[in-house]
């Protein structure tokens, strides 16, 4: 997992990152992370990880959700040969695989009653037995949970023990939703094209600027997870290498805000609409780029000498994208 690529416009997320590895990574206090589905819940957790003192020693994740019960409680305390029937060996539970380290616990919200009763003792004692044994096991674990429930209202509908919400909230992560920093669409694209691209063999993909809007506007319900796999499916399947509106799956393109500045006025022609399109975007990717032409020319995916061209023919005035004088050249 690289953690060098940590970008983001959006205010509330640099801020997160920060307080993240300046603080929270720092202490040993057993973090909640919560946020919905995809939105990088395991990603901050590895963060938390990789920025602590115990990054030299094992970081270990657990989906909660995956497992049923009786599966679930061998894999976090282990079981003792002969515990059930299957157990023909001792196994190391997963608590005590990440001694001096930390432990994952994913989709916490999914645990059973009898789970959380267990990992209650963990939070407060720091120790517990083997399925089917008698020795009691002394960990040093820094726990850090996640899910996409609201445990508040878990505790409230009796689906959650109240006092393992409290043992596990000592320090909150809210990660937002990617439809909440759009912002940061063109980033994440930048950062996944880099990875499938090289991945599966292909040519530098690029965006047609209508394609890209459209994907800033998509609300996401899978969050940085759908456009995860839209990328990765696009570097494989895309005919071209310039992805335009069509090559979007239709799941994108039916669900177009209806304010969008794609759809034009009655009273506009579709010549116009494109042109004020074009010139919009062209200045909210400069206001981006803070006025840097090449920067500008390369998330557009169009050669400078174009964009130029482009900004000469719509008037657009650079110096007022970086606060100092500055021409086309910049």
């Amino acid at each position: 997992m690289n953690f060098d690529d940590f970008e983001t416009k959006n205010q509330g997320m640099q801020e997160l990152y920060e307080i993240s590895i300046q603080r929270i990574a720092r202490a040993n206090s057993t973090v909640l992370i919560q946020g919905e589905s995809g939105t990088g819940k395991e990603r901050m957790a590895g963060l938390l990880h990789h920025h602590s003192q115990r990054n030299g020693a094992p970081f270990i994740k657990v989906n909660c959700a995956a497992l049923p019960e009786g599966v679930l409680e061998s894999e976090l305390f282990g079981h003792e040969k002969g515990a059930f029937t299957g157990a023909v060996n001792r196994r190391i539970g997963r608590f005590e695989a990440a001694h001096t380290g930390t432990i994952f616990l994913d989709e916490i919200g999914d645990l059973t009653q009898l789970v959380q009763a267990k990992l209650l003792r963990v939070l407060q004692e720091r120790e517990f037995e083997r399925v089917g044994g008698m020795e009691t096991i002394s960990v040093d674990v820094r726990v850090i949970a996640a899910t996409n429930r609201r445990l508040e209202r878990e505790v409230e509908a009796g689906n959650f023990r109240e006092d393992l919400y409290y043992r596990l909230n000592v320090i909150k992560i809210d990660v937002p939703p990617l439809r909440d920093r759009h912002e940061d669409i063109p980033l994440l694209i930048e950062r996944f094209l880099d990875k499938y691209c090289h991945q599966n063999h292909r040519q530098r993909l690029t965006f047609e600027t209508q394609t890209m809007a459209i994907l800033q506007q998509f609300d996401w319900p899978g969050n940085v997870r759908e456009l995860e796999n839209l990328i990765e499916r696009l570097t494989v399947l895309a005919k071209n290498d310039v992805i335009y509106s069509n090559d979007l799956p239709p799941e994108i393109l039916n669900h177009i805000p209806t304010k969008s500045p794609l759809m034009p006025p009655s009273d506009q022609t579709l010549r116009d609409a494109r042109a004020d399109f074009e010139r919009n975007y062209i200045e909210q990717t400069l206001a981006l780029c803070q006025g840097n032409v090449t920067a500008t020319s390369e998330k557009l995916g169009i050669a400078r000498k174009n964009l130029q061209g482009k900004i000469q023919r719509y008037g657009i005035e650079v110096n007022r994208f970086r606060g100092q004088q500055t021409d086309t050249e910049a």
